[in-house]
């Protein structure tokens, strides 16, 4: 589910948090202002449902935890909070918090026509603030894709890319790796473009 225009006048952040438990549907919150979230295509929801169970499974029994785009995350350096597609956390403090997380080690989003590019601009400059995060994956369904942003130790961002036929995507930051195709399971491979003439 990603953002829509800003639907509030400003708040601060309790008071978002407050307003937002009474609202019918889920809003991301920047700076004051909060933006309404829109129903995924069912592709994306496929996708990040895959990425979240495969983590579950194989960060079982560890101590790191998966969640899907119904837990927030609170992103304090910017006063924001938004809906990952999939994060993992591996912080004790995140393991019992109620509202949202703020330490998670990896963040998933994937990518919408009407959002990539804030996936990978402002949202991604939001989330480099976040100390915890060590890996920033964006998942685009329809050039089967899966991009990887991973922290080094002297904080730059170094960038890898699996593409169909490359086996598994391995994320070090947690010690796994998943297959490709696990990634895309149940989801409809995309039309090959016809040439004339």
């Amino acid at each position: 589910m990603k953002t829509d225009p800003a639907v509030e006048s400003r708040f601060d952040a309790d008071a978002f948090l407050t307003w937002e438990a009474q609202q019918p549907e889920k809003h991301e919150y920047v700076g004051g202002e909060a933006f309404a979230m829109v129903g995924a295509r069912r592709e994306h929801v496929v996708v990040s449902l895959n990425l979240a169970a495969a983590f579950k499974q194989r960060l079982c029994g560890g101590p790191c935890q998966a969640y899907v785009s119904d837990l927030k995350l609170r992103v304090e350096a910017a006063d924001a909070f938004f809906y990952p597609d999939v994060m993992v956390s591996c912080d004790q403090g995140d393991q019992s918090a109620t509202l949202f997380v703020t330490q998670p080690v990896l963040i998933v989003e994937v990518l919408s026509e009407s959002t990539e590019a804030f996936d990978r601009g402002d949202r991604f400059a939001v989330y480099r603030s976040v100390d915890s995060l060590l890996e920033y994956v964006l998942v685009y369904i329809q050039a089967r894709r899966v991009e990887v942003f991973r922290r080094t130790p002297e904080q730059a961002w170094w960038f890898n890319e699996h593409l169909p036929g490359c086996g598994d995507c391995g994320f070090p930051a947690l010690g796994v790796s998943i297959p490709f195709d696990t990634v895309f399971e149940n989801v409809t491979p995309p039309r090959k473009s016809r040439r004339f003439g």
